[in-house]
């Protein structure tokens, strides 16, 4: 007899799944993408944790649900051993949902605050930005720093793809407030530069109306990007 539950299962569907991507506006493996890529603000940080913990324990009850039909199915011998396994197994079920009944209890109370903001402030709200920026954002939540040359004094951003994004645009995100450099560093050193909340949310939010936005061309012996964890 199993006597242990697989390991989680990457997605599980779940009886909130359709609130959530109706509330964000993105299918729930794109909003795990983006927790994964750290596109995501606080609160939509918060709900997808709390979504996968939801997951998880969906997944656990699964499991003991299809265990205690597979012993009650007449696969085993009727005997002691099977009502102790029976009674252990109801056990772990009724436990397995107190603890996903609890996780649909966070999941909620981390997706209200969403629902709330979404009725008080529609999506043709966001700010509205042509796809080069919306690539640019992009680029940049993978890893940017803007370099001084030491001979031109010109200012640029590099990207982790190795792409350039001008100053003046990057003035232009800053003024915007969807980016911020870190004046920590010297600029010859390179400063690094990185997404506000304001960009996270901009980033996150469907831009279905626009064309896809193209990624800038990556330059020959650029620094390579960071690798996304997987889940």
């Amino acid at each position: 007899m199993p006597s242990k539950p697989p390991p989680p299962v990457t997605q599980a569907p779940t009886a909130l799944d359709h609130r959530i991507e109706a509330a964000v506006g993105h299918g729930i493996d794109q909003l795990w993408e983006h927790r994964d890529r750290e596109l995501l603000d606080g609160p939509r940080t918060r709900l997808v944790d709390a979504h996968h913990a939801l997951v998880k324990a969906e997944t656990s009850v699964t499991y003991f649900r299809v265990l205690l039909n597979r012993l009650s199915s007449g696969e085993f011998p009727v005997d002691k051993a099977l009502f102790e396994r029976i009674d252990r197994t109801v056990g772990q079920l009724e436990d397995a949902a107190a603890d996903r009944d609890l996780c649909q209890t966070q999941v909620v109370a981390a997706l209200e605050p969403i629902e709330a903001a979404r009725r008080d402030k529609p999506p043709h709200g966001a700010p509205e930005l042509p796809a080069p920026d919306l690539a640019t954002l992009l680029a940049i939540a993978q890893g940017a720093k803007l370099h001084e040359h030491l001979l031109t004094q010109r200012l640029s951003v590099v990207t982790a793809s190795g792409a350039r994004v001008p100053y003046s645009q990057l003035q232009r995100l800053e003024e915007a407030g969807l980016v911020v450099r870190d004046t920590s560093h010297p600029v010859h050193a390179g400063q690094p530069v990185t997404l506000t909340d304001t960009g996270r949310t901009v980033l996150a939010t469907p831009h279905s109306a626009r064309p896809p936005a193209t990624a800038p061309v990556l330059r020959p012996g650029a620094w390579p990007a960071p690798s996304h964890a997987r889940r």
